[in-house]
């Protein structure tokens, strides 16, 4: 972390107030962290004995955590990210390139910001301590050399993604779950956020509009091209599909009737990025797509009924038609 911090922290000698700090905890994104419900959710649906008294304040406790522990990663890497975001048309203006907070300062409020996020996530439980604990892990190993996943190809969107299922886990556990989550509904809530990631850089590439200065603000950029990134976005959302249809035959079979409303997601999602300014390159701006709001709003509430009722229906339409592989060794 010393060469790039060096980098840094000579252009940063004259840090100004506290709004700098507060801007790089970018608490703006902290609503990234309603993916940790559909954990929540999952497990509830899985196991109704859950719900107790006491569901308010952990996941109350929970939200807190999870949201420290991200701000510290965002701190991190405002710092790390300084010397190539001056190569960005809008990220030069961000708090550190801009030379409105010091180095040292922003270092101890990452480490301050981890320690409280992980230590709140001891008071839940193991599991949730774990996830937590993983999520500022992958803080590092996505921001800090020598590792520094963002820099490789395909590698900084898989790394970035993880924090999906992290996020679900510690929603399954925010509640003591001792079962642990379904593979397919993890490799599912991976692949998704691979497809969302991906189309960021999509649409981060088209803007810059130059592989050289493309490559200066991102390493990654150095391989990557529109056609590689489009490649990679049909396999994760293909991946993700898959596996969420995995999830439901085992599990859910009514979330059968989301599909639709979750291809739709990934379909609009898809347009944005073909924009100018793609709104897609800010996620915590998105809700200003009433389209895109709409269909996902309708989407969780879909997912929400059919998760707790059921529909005897979608069983008979969805049974064997054909022998099956388990009635043939019978």
């Amino acid at each position: 972390m010393t060469s790039e911090s060096s980098d840094i922290s000579s252009e940063t000698r004259t840090g100004g107030g506290i709004g700098g700090y507060v801007a790089i905890a970018r608490i703006d994104h902290w609503f990234k962290n309603v993916f940790v419900l559909p954990g929540v959710v999952a497990a509830l649906g899985l196991d109704p004995s859950l719900l107790g008294p006491d569901v308010v304040w952990r996941l109350a406790l929970g939200l807190v955590s999870i949201c420290l522990v991200a701000s510290s990663n965002y701190v991190i890497n405002e710092v790390l990210d300084a010397p190539r975001d001056r190569h960005h048309p809008i990220k030069k203006n961000r708090p550190v390139p801009s030379g409105q907070v010091k180095v040292p300062v922003a270092i101890a409020e990452w480490l301050l910001l981890g320690f409280v996020g992980v230590g709140l996530g001891w008071l839940l439980s193991p599991g949730f301590f774990a996830a937590v604990a993983a999520l500022w892990v992958m803080g590092l190993i996505y921001n800090v050399p020598p590792v520094r996943s963002k820099d490789l190809p395909y590698v900084d969107v898989i790394s970035e993604a993880i924090n999906n299922p992290l996020r679900l886990i510690a929603g399954w556990y925010v509640l003591e779950h001792t079962a642990i989550p379904p593979a397919s509904l993890l490799l599912s809530y991976w692949m998704i956020g691979c497809y969302f990631m991906a189309m960021k850089r999509y649409a981060e590439y088209r803007e810059i509009g130059d592989p050289t200065r493309a490559a200066a603000y991102r390493n990654s950029f150095s391989f990557y091209s529109e056609e590689r990134l489009l490649v990679s976005v049909m396999f994760y959302g293909s991946a993700a599909m898959l596996f969420f249809g995995a999830f439901i035959m085992r599990y859910r079979l009514e979330l059968i009737v989301s599909f639709p409303l979750v291809a739709l997601i990934m379909a609009l999602y898809l347009d944005l990025a073909f924009r100018e300014n793609s709104p897609v390159q800010s996620p915590e701006n998105l809700y200003r797509q009433p389209v895109l709001m709409s269909a996902l709003v309708a989407c969780v509430l879909v997912m929400g009924v059919t998760f707790f009722v059921d529909i005897p229906a979608l069983h008979d339409i969805f049974s064997p038609t054909a022998p099956t592989i388990f009635d043939r060794h019978q």
